[in-house]
């Protein structure tokens, strides 16, 4: 039995891949903050740098780990039904 068009492009990869990397920009960013710009601190970032790095990482990882979750959701979802009959 071929393959369902509908199942095979339905933007899984697409947010699994787009969600991962900035997953991953925004754990560089926080990353970055902590070790090279200085920290964090009660008030804040350090310097201008850090801030900006701080806003990165602040907007980065939510919005990652929702559609790095919406994406391994679907391909669950996606292989659930692959394996009905």
């Amino acid at each position: 039995m071929p393959p369902d068009s509908s199942r095979t492009d339905d933007g899984t990869t697409q947010l699994l891949r787009g969600g991962s990397l900035i997953l991953l920009i925004g754990m560089a960013a926080i990353g970055l903050l902590i070790s090279v710009l200085g920290g964090v601190s009660v008030e804040g970032a350090h310097n201008n740098l850090g801030w900006l790095a701080l806003i990165v990482g602040s907007m980065c990882l939510p919005f990652g780990l929702m559609l790095t979750a919406l994406g391994f959701a679907k391909w669950l979802r996606n292989r659930g039904l692959a394996r009905k009959p």
